[in-house]
């Protein structure tokens, strides 16, 4: 393996891919203008996984690293999708007036013709990604650090005043648990009604989805509005501590309890821990590979000021897996019509029931009013 190579691996990049490729002489010409000290000539290598906007890793003749985040070549079939826009806006919003830990942007470009889509320019921040919640290469005791800061971080988010921040028309203030559900039911029953072109059968509905729906109406949690994200990759190099949020694009104006209920999902997750059933929903807390869900949520309403054990939490929990059938129902939806080209795609599409299955195993145990605190806690 040449030394390139072998940086490239260190870095998770790899050599631009087929169809990604960027004018790069016109790109060196734009951010020479644009960025302080930046010198041409430029490096331009590809981020291996996890984004669906390109993600390029440049590095200048100073040998400065930058991240540069694009819209997909080609006609997008929606025009909210890969909104890199967005993303520049909230990372240039949180970064000049919080201390969340974001990259620092340095330019959005919106000219198309430098090099074909929209595009931001941010920091280089470099970390650990870690793929696996186990995070299994660490001892016990830096994995608690790990997501002890993971979960101090996204209170830090969630305390942010939005308003304050330049971020009020960021999205909706209020109702975001109504308006989830509400389009989420719309897609489903789209997606539900896609003919197999083997079979001839449709996809077909969420069980019991009516009865589910309806469960959610009567037992929602009480509304609150901050920035909501949902994901958290980046740790430092060597310390077991969030230094960048990455991945912004499905972030909004939200219900911060949706966020967390994210992070906390595999905890809920039928399965032993193991690599084969990584959820944690069947392991004894003194088997567990990282610290309980209670100690975590404890954490989280100490450090955003809300009371625990936290109201209706179980309703949180259950939008997860809702939300989750959905987009698998879509997988499935895709494989249908021959649309979906992973070869995970059966695996993933074969999830839906499952996922749907799991919600209502929470809304088989009544109303939360009259449900015990054991029950309504993890």
């Amino acid at each position: 393996m040449s030394s390139k190579s072998s940086n490239q691996a260190s870095q998770g990049t790899s050599e631009v891919r087929e169809g990604h490729q960027i004018d790069v002489q016109t790109l060196e010409t734009y951010l020479s203008e644009k960025i302080p000290g930046f010198k041409a000539p430029l490096a331009v290598s590809q981020f291996k996984f996890g984004q669906s906007n390109p993600t390029y890793l440049l590095a200048d003749a100073n040998k400065q690293q930058y991240v540069l985040r694009k819209k997909p070549p080609g006609a997008l079939l929606s025009a909210t999708a890969h909104a890199v826009e967005r993303e520049f806006r909230v990372l240039n919003a949180l970064g000049t007036s919080s201390d969340v830990p974001v990259p620092k942007v340095y330019v959005l470009c919106e000219d198309v013709s430098i090099i074909g889509t929209p595009f931001y320019v941010m920091e280089f921040v470099k970390g650990r990604i870690f793929t696996d919640v186990r995070m299994l290469s660490l001892p016990f005791e830096e994995r608690k650090q790990c997501w002890y800061s993971a979960i101090r971080t996204l209170a830090k988010l969630h305390k942010v005043d939005y308003v304050s921040a330049g971020l009020k028309t960021y999205g909706r203030n209020g109702g975001f648990y109504s308006r989830q559900i509400k389009s989420l039911q719309k897609v489903s029953a789209a997606q539900a009604a896609v003919v197999d072109e083997e079979s001839g059968k449709p996809v077909g509905n969420l069980p019991r989805l009516q009865e589910m729906l309806a469960w959610f109406a009567r037992n929602q949690v009480s509304d609150r509005s901050t920035i909501v994200h949902g994901d958290y990759k980046i740790f430092h190099p060597s310390e077991p501590r969030v230094i960048g949020i990455l991945d912004w694009e499905l972030s909004t104006i939200g219900h911060p309890l949706s966020d967390l209920a994210n992070l906390l999902q595999p905890f809920y997750l039928p399965g032993d821990g193991d690599d084969a059933n990584p959820g944690f929903r069947s392991v004894k807390v003194e088997d567990l590979p990282i610290p309980p869900a209670e100690r975590l949520m404890q954490i989280y309403c100490e450090e955003s000021g809300i009371s625990y054990p936290i109201q209706n939490w179980s309703f949180c929990v259950a939008f997860a897996f809702f939300r989750v059938a959905v987009i698998t129902q879509g997988i499935a939806a895709r494989v249908a019509r021959k649309q979906a080209s992973s070869p995970q795609a059966k695996w993933y599409a074969a999830r839906f029931v499952p996922f749907t299955h799991l919600a209502l195993e929470i809304v088989d145990q009544g109303e939360l009013d009259h449900v015990s605190e054991d029950k309504s806690k993890l």
